[in-house]
């Protein structure tokens, strides 16, 4: 068995390859089938833990026990060894012994490698240095390991790695895996929540023909049987509320989207995301099942009402601030903007603060900007952030108080924005204008306007009910829960540029 893992160079690696590839042709030759079928298990690892935990120092039971994993440690002494195996569940300890493998499968055993998967079968006990073990009556080789673990996965240096080699980080670091298995408690919990309030769960088209529901540039596609473009979604809105127009009152997708922008920490070009329509409800209904499911799931998952994220607490605990944008940009130190103000005076106030003013912003995007200037770096704990401009948001309804606004909110938890939500637009005559106006700032260089969806309007024209729809970022979400510093650290396989290409 090799005695050292780590490797420096290129070379050195190759060196380590080559000789597994020996001894894979080895064992080829001498008959032994190198990588098995199957192999039967009558325990995890981390259920002999649970399960016989309480066996003392010395104690060897007679109970035999089959399980399998892959070898993550050896200490060789003599005619008798130790060897660290790992499964989904846990590590575990194995004791092999010359006088009860006899000396030709010892030796099999001694020319294994590190990150062979092996199994196992033998009988539990503990050392007397207290070490819960399993004593080898027997074992085989299920799959020979060609490439060697890395000794050390850490630093600056490997974080572009261990994103592009996931199945490595998740065997390395034990908090990779706990991570993913949270993202999955997060996931289990909305289901249940919204089970248990009568929504449904539904599939819309990822490939769609005209994008919709959100500002954003789409990727491109060709169906070469219908010899027509397609385009993967950006946001599964519009098909949703087809749904509600066709009667059904409450419903939600856990959805991938996919959206032709720059990737960041707060940005993977594919991501998940969870949407919710309900008849007959508004966005003050939907600031109540937003704070109402996040909480729960905050409970559920992690155990406690607040949260550690990037050395700082995020409290849970309900009910959040409201503010609107214009009160939470004078409450952070800006100015009292109004709709009054002509737009030369808010390029102006934008050109102060540092914001580049695009050819094609009206009021609506100057305030918006400004906002997130100066309030988004404030907002740590859950915060609802209500009443968007009305060229911000094509798909919702006018605010009842002010025709310049619509009645939408965004909740912002640690500087991140991670809901949207808004009391829905169904009126077909107004909802056509929006789009014709979006056309228009299409014409002025904006590449992420909403596309004229004639069916949509025809769907409309049916008749909707009142509606409320909320959106949320399940990666962000799990950031936020997990601590975690990037979108990336929160998705198994992150995009990334091609290899050749660094």
């Amino acid at each position: 068995m090799e005695k050292e893992q780590d490797f420096n160079s290129e070379e050195d690696l190759n060196e380590i390859m080559l000789s597994r590839r020996e001894k894979l042709s080895k064992l080829i030759s001498s008959g032994e089938v190198p990588f098995k079928s199957s192999f039967k298990r009558t325990h995890l690892l981390s259920s002999i833990i649970e399960s016989y935990n309480h066996i003392e120092a010395g104690q060897e039971l007679d109970e035999k026990t089959a399980v399998a994993g892959r070898i993550m440690a050896v200490r060789e002494h003599g005619k008798a060894s130790f060897a660290v195996i790992q499964d989904f569940s846990a590590k575990l300890q194995l004791y092999f012994n010359v006088g009860r493998l006899g000396e030709d499968k010892y030796k099999f055993f001694l020319d294994l490698d590190i990150g062979d998967i092996i199994g196992v079968n033998g009988k539990i006990f503990r050392t007397r240095r207290g070490e819960l073990s399993i004593l080898v009556e027997d074992f085989e080789l299920l799959s020979k390991s060609l490439r060697p673990l890395p000794e050390k996965w850490h630093g600056l240096k490997d974080i572009e790695t261990r994103y592009r080699q996931r199945y490595v980080d998740l065997i390395m670091n034990q908090d990779v895996k706990e991570t993913f298995l949270a993202r999955n408690r997060v996931v289990k919990s909305i289901r249940s929540f919204l089970d248990s309030r009568g929504f449904i769960e539904v599939d819309t088209p990822m490939l769609q023909s005209i994008p919709g529901g959100a500002a954003a540039r789409p990727f491109i596609t060709h169906h070469n049987a219908l010899g027509m473009d397609l385009y993967l979604r950006i946001a599964p809105e519009l098909y949703l509320k087809r749904l509600i127009v066709g009667g059904m009152e409450k419903v939600y997708e856990l959805n991938r989207s996919f959206r032709n922008e720059g990737i960041s920490i707060k940005h993977n070009p594919e991501f998940t995301m969870l949407e919710i329509y309900q008849a007959y409800a508004d966005y003050n209904d939907m600031m109540e099942l937003t704070e109402e499911l996040v909480e729960n799931v905050v409970n559920e998952t992690v155990g406690s009402s607040s949260v550690s994220y990037q050395g700082e607490e995020i409290n849970f605990t309900r009910p959040w601030p409201r503010l609107t944008m214009m009160e939470s940009i004078e409450k952070y130190g800006g100015p009292a903007l109004s709709f009054d103000y002509e737009i030369d005076e808010l390029k102006k106030i934008a050109y102060d603060l540092d914001i580049e003013v695009k050819p094609y912003y009206g009021k609506g995007e100057i305030i918006n900007e400004i906002f997130e200037k100066i309030v988004e770096p404030n907002l740590i704990n859950p915060t609802f952030i209500l009443d968007y401009p009305l060229d911000l948001t094509p798909l919702a309804r006018k605010h009842s108080k002010d025709e310049n606004l619509v009645e939408r909110f965004e909740l912002y938890i640690g500087r991140c924005e991670v809901a949207n939500a808004f009391s829905e637009l169904t009126d077909p005559v107004d909802q056509k204008k929006r789009f014709e106006h979006q056309l228009e700032k299409k014409e002025l260089g904006d590449t992420e306007v909403q596309a004229l969806d004639e069916d949509f309007i025809r769907a409309l024209e049916y008749g909707m009910p009142p509606a409320g729809g909320l959106g949320i970022g399940i990666d962000r979400l799990v950031m936020m829960l997990t601590g975690s510093h990037s979108i990336r650290d929160v998705i198994f396989f992150p995009q990334m540029r091609s290899e050749k290409e660094e």
